[in-house]
């Protein structure tokens, strides 16, 4: 299951982010998003974790979580949605 992790702290790195999701479960992979400018974090990335158990059971328990200063939002991330369509839809 992919899981979106916002309002992370600008200095959070992608090894705390494993360690953090790691006590739930298998980290398949974790992904901080990075702004192509200055390659600094835009404060949001994404987790997935094998076993959708595990990774409910993360989201529950980091949800809300105070993490370097902020409070985390953590939710199942959803689909991109098909922006090849005329109108975006």
């Amino acid at each position: 299951m992919k899981i979106l992790i916002r309002n992370l702290a600008r200095s959070t790195t992608e090894a705390e982010l494993r360690t953090l999701f790691e006590p739930f479960g298998t980290v398949q992979s974790c992904i901080l998003v990075m702004d192509k400018a200055t390659g600094n974090s835009k404060g949001f990335g994404f987790v997935e974790m094998p076993k959708p158990g595990d990774a409910k059971a993360a989201i529950k328990n980091i949800n809300g979580m105070d993490i370097a200063g902020n409070r985390v939002r953590v939710k199942k991330a959803e689909p991109k949605p098909d922006t090849d369509k005329p109108g975006g839809r």
